[in-house]
């Protein structure tokens, strides 16, 4: 099964979100709408998708934001973060007028996962891990088959995500990089939240956080 993906860096924060297109079906998910909705838009047209779901890795206004909007204007669920990141959700017009950031509105997603969940783009089948750390409720998603993961702001190519937002915490954040993510293996290619995309082995090896030679 045969995935296709387009990147599209959306908000002020050039946040990397994410179009998954599965090519047998056509259908297509949208990953972390953070803003510029009609961008992302136009993306999923390029790539000539048909949008059945959004998936959120976590709860952040860059990530979430334009969530509720595309769902409204497509019809489709919102799948994740873990419940967790209720919180971040819950407050998402607080967050938004904070710093500065074009208003949005609280939502409830249609799916909280968990890890061990399993989300579909068309007949792709891709695997929820629950990482927290950056946030409490974050989940990383993994197509095994193309050995691709969407990682958030979990980890970075050469950095980590921030640990001191409300209920961060930074010894969860190497725990689930290194024994989670790092167990999926080294040639998996992850697209992070921010930033070009690395592979965890890349990661292992010189990450001045995380890597091999800082815990061996």
């Amino acid at each position: 099964m045969t995935i296709a993906v387009s990147i599209v860096p959306v908000t002020v924060y050039q946040q990397n979100c994410s179009i998954i297109k599965c090519e047998t079906t056509g259908k297509a998910a949208i990953v972390d709408p953070g803003g510029d909705s009609e961008r992302i838009l136009a993306a999923v047209e390029q790539l000539g998708g048909e949008v059945e779901k959004i998936l959120l890795t976590h709860g952040h206004m860059d990530h979430c934001a334009a969530s509720d909007v595309l769902r409204k204007q497509l019809g489709v669920p919102i799948e994740g973060p873990e419940e967790g990141d209720r919180f971040w959700i819950d407050k998402l017009p607080e967050w938004c007028q904070m710093a500065n950031f074009p208003h949005a509105d609280a939502f409830e997603p249609d799916r909280w996962l968990h890890d061990g969940d399993t989300v579909t783009v068309g007949e792709a089948q891709l695997n929820v891990l629950h990482c927290p750390g950056h946030t409490p409720g974050h989940v990383v998603f993994i197509y095994e088959p193309q050995k691709v993961a969407w990682v958030g702001d979990v980890i970075f190519a050469g950095s980590i995500g921030r640990t001191d937002f409300p209920m961060g915490n930074h010894e969860q954040l190497i725990s689930s990089i290194r024994d989670k993510l790092f167990a999926q293996g080294d040639d998996i290619t992850f697209i992070p939240g921010h930033g070009p995309n690395s592979t965890l082995g890349q990661e292992r090896q010189t990450n001045p956080f995380v890597a091999d030679s800082r815990y061996g």
